[in-house]
């Protein structure tokens, strides 16, 4: 163990005690107590929701009849033609994600989260309303419109968490990362169930259903979209933000505010203190490695991003951890969740549900599974740890897909006689979707949140996310073409690249669970880093008298304290 961080943690450790002592409650119980914090809670689902069903929605509203007479080639009715341009349909929405995603965390800086989360809604509205006059426009402007939705929905899976972490107190931001990733999944389920009941509008033919069957769905994403905004319109700034914008007394009074309690009180000196630091230990940071970009313009936030990110690839040791990161995510995504997610009701007809009704309500028992299955994930990742979890997913994934495409080869020309064959098909992406709950969808975000030190998080966070969407794009761009053309070979590929996610999870990404900063420097090869992080943190802490404070109401601490405290840095700088 690096002793120069000790004491730099031991104040984080003494703050912490200190405000559990004022507090009382975490957890849960803490988000009912305060409605303040319930609020900012709700604010965090309904972005997870919006995210969640945007990605669930267009998979049912492709296999309507109703829409396809309006797509011509883009969604042909004969699934033999050709399914390039279908893949087009699906993935230009992660593309502009993928932009949306590298502009966030600029305008986030730029003109505070508040502002972003306002822009972000209003290009993500826009993108909805062009979709919707798609009945004029074709394929068209589904493409150019699902192109800015993604932008919007991007930005705002970026920027919500970054703002829900910034003002709410530390002691609920396990359980509203937790809560996010709940919603996304439930907006996934909601999605389905509604493309379910909206697939009856006038009919389930073509020629007696309505346009409606998938307007209704398209348009509906915009009673959150409208919540969200008004609702941001009266939340706060973050008070972090305009610390950092060195606005500090309107940040002590927002934080007062926030917390229900006077702006003197001694709780809310403490976070105050504990914020200022972060901020000043952020600019000092920058003042360091990039000295050309310590003045605070647009620009220089702008260009910053990107000249931190170059750093991440300049040293074997941070190499380690950028590999780590975006190899997690690209194995995320070649699990085939989304091929699932976006073709299901497309893939559910493959394996013999020919009624198009049968293969939407199988879609929606996968929203239903892959919720309840994320909820233990939720509970027990911090108990488990992320290797076993992450590599029995795996296995379990890669193994049904195994099965699927030994089911599709045996079968695939005599569905119809063989309808027991075509349910233990779809079973066995039901037992996909649950495996994958548990493990891959919220282990593979926690991974590549805590492997970075305190001064590279944001960056290195940034990245892991834009390999998460990249790879996205590419799955939703080559499934429908992959299932036309190699039909259960798609199951093979994605089985055999999901067991080498398992083994390299295994074999080469070291176990996270309860590391603090330090240790996880020895594990990548970057000795010294936090330690030197926790130097000048302690030197930020002495100087604004956050030490002394601490010391002043009696805060001392012991080394396992100081251990455990270490941990809690982590996470409570996750945002």
């Amino acid at each position: 163990m690096v002793a120069g961080g000790d004491s730099g943690a031991a104040v984080y450790d003494a703050a912490l005690k200190r405000r559990q002592a004022m507090m009382g409650a975490s957890g849960p119980m803490a988000l009912v107590k305060n409605f303040k914090v319930f609020r900012i809670a709700l604010f965090a689902c309904i972005g997870g929701i919006l995210y969640g069903y945007n990605q669930g929605m267009f998979s049912g509203v492709l296999a309507m009849p109703a829409f396809k007479a309006h797509m011509g080639e883009y969604d042909p009715f004969d699934d033999s033609a050709d399914q390039t341009k279908k893949g087009w349909l699906t993935a230009i929405l992660e593309l502009g994600a993928w932009v949306g995603t590298l502009l966030s965390g600029f305008i986030a800086e730029a003109i505070s989260r508040k502002y972003g989360v306002l822009v972000a809604v209003t290009v993500f509205v826009i993108g909805v309303v062009v979709q919707a006059t798609a009945q004029s426009g074709g394929h068209d402007v589904i493409l150019g419109g699902r192109f800015v939705t993604g932008m919007g929905v991007g930005s705002l899976a970026t920027i919500v968490p970054i703002y829900n972490s910034e003002v709410a107190p530390p002691e609920i931001r396990g359980a509203l990362v937790a809560l996010q990733q709940l919603a996304i999944t439930f907006g996934i389920m909601v999605s389905f169930w509604i493309d379910y009941g909206t697939n009856y509008i006038g009919g389930t033919t073509l020629g007696t259903q309505k346009d409606a069957a998938w307007l209704v769905p398209i348009c509906l994403q915009l009673f959150p979209a409208a919540i969200l905004f008004v609702g941001m319109i009266f939340m706060p700034f973050s008070p972090r933000w305009l610390v950092h914008h060195d606005r500090e007394a309107e940040a002590r009074k927002i934080l007062a505010s926030l917390r229900g309690l006077p702006a003197d009180h001694e709780l809310v000196e403490l976070e105050f203190l504990e914020i200022k630091a972060q901020s000043q230990f952020e600019k000092r940071t920058v003042a360091e490695l990039f000295p050309w970009l310590r003045e605070q313009t647009a620009w220089n936030i702008f260009k910053l991003q990107f000249v931190a990110i170059k750093s991440l690839f300049q040293t074997k040791a941070m190499f380690k951890r950028v590999a780590v990161a975006t190899i997690t995510m690209f194995f995320q995504q070649w699990t085939g969740i989304n091929a699932v997610l976006y073709y299901a009701p497309s893939i559910f007809k493959q394996l013999g549900m020919s009624d198009n009704t049968t293969s939407l309500l199988a879609t929606g028992v996968v929203g239903i599974v892959m919720f309840v299955f994320t909820v233990p994930a939720v509970l027990y990742i911090d108990r488990v740890g992320r290797k076993p979890v992450l590599t029995i997913g795996a296995i379990g994934m890669a193994t049904c897909h195994i099965i699927i495409a030994v089911i599709v080869a045996k079968n695939a020309d005599q569905w119809a006689s063989q309808a027991a064959a075509g349910w233990a098909a779809v079973v066995m992406v039901w037992l996909f979707v649950i495996h994958f709950g548990y493990s891959w969808g919220p282990c593979s975000w926690i991974i590549v949140a805590e492997i970075w030190p305190l001064s590279s998080r944001p960056y290195g966070t940034s990245l892991g996310a834009s390999s998460n969407w990249m790879n996205n794009f590419i799955v939703g761009q080559v499934t429908p073409i992959m299932l036309n053309q190699i039909g259960y070979g798609t199951y093979i590929l994605f089985g055999l690249l999901t067991f080498m996610g398992a083994g390299f999870i295994w074999f080469f990404v070291p176990e996270t669970k309860r590391l603090t900063l330090e240790e996880m420097d020895v594990i990548f090869g970057s000795e010294g880093t936090a330690q030197a992080d926790f130097e000048r943190m302690e030197e930020i802490n002495r100087e604004i008298g956050l030490t002394a404070m601490l010391q002043g109401l009696g805060g001392t601490s012991s080394n396992q304290d100081v251990e455990e405290k270490k941990e809690k840095v982590e996470h409570s700088h996750e945002g």
